[in-house]
């Protein structure tokens, strides 16, 4: 996702340079989604056995009081989403997995172990997209801590992993003010009914989203970046088959 440049800056705040996040995993499962499906029970069983935290997490969001499943088409893209958001380090060791999950397809075979979770993040996004409701695009927010973002107007760049922010610009300040995004997302979906912090306005951005940066300034606690949607880019496409 990001290169690291060298150096911290003041008060351990790293700097971090936005780029297309070559190593991400960020198969979209166009042309395969009968076939997945074919394979997700035997795969994912075969993921929560291998991974203590990701079975605890996911049988935790599993016992949840089950929610209208509205523009969704399984209840197992309901649970995932709830996994991702529910208060545990799971979301930040899966997108870790994500952002280095692509760097070739045979890493994403051999060491990549959340196939499964992928899969069902990214067909949910596109199922609560298609909903009547859901409109085309979303403005949205994101505020970091102790990263310090840099990037320059013009330049296209992705996040390379499945990315939180808020359509509340004040609730996504809670999150941090070193960097600021605000962003304009058009594959991003609206996830406030299925998130585990529905007051959060939670809106859930794909690995394979670009953005065009239209501009970048200095703020007296980091950097303002503005991003707007220019589509998606993929390296991957059913890289399970």
């Amino acid at each position: 996702l990001l290169v690291l440049l060298a150096g911290t800056l003041a008060m351990g705040i790293e700097e971090m340079a936005l780029d297309m996040a070559p190593n991400s995993f960020d198969d979209q499962y166009l042309y395969c989604r009968s076939q997945m499906l074919k394979k997700l029970p035997v795969l994912h069983h075969s993921e929560l056995v291998s991974n203590k935290l990701y079975a605890k997490v996911w049988a935790q969001a599993a016992a949840k009081k089950p929610r209208p499943l509205g523009a969704l088409r399984r209840r197992e893209q309901a649970i995932a989403l709830m996994a991702y958001t529910m208060p545990t380090d799971f979301y930040e060791k899966f997108n870790r997995a994500v952002r280095q999950g692509g760097r070739s397809r045979w890493e994403y075979l051999n060491t990549f172990h959340f196939k499964a979770m992928h899969f069902l993040l990214t067909e949910a996004l596109g199922d609560l997209r298609k909903g009547k409701s859901h409109p085309k695009c979303l403005h949205v927010y994101r505020g970091i801590n102790n990263i310090r973002f840099t990037a320059k107007p013009g330049q296209i760049i992705r996040f390379g992993q499945f990315t939180s922010t808020s359509l509340n610009r004040e609730k996504a300040k809670q999150f941090g003010k070193n960097t600021f995004f605000e962003v304009y997302t058009c594959q991003g979906a609206n996830i406030r009914d299925f998130s585990f912090f529905q007051g959060e306005e939670e809106v859930l951005i794909p690995p394979s989203e670009t953005f065009k940066v239209t501009s970048v300034s200095g703020t007296k606690d980091g950097t303002y970046i503005k991003l707007l949607s220019q589509g998606v880019s993929s390296r991957y496409s059913c890289a399970l088959l």
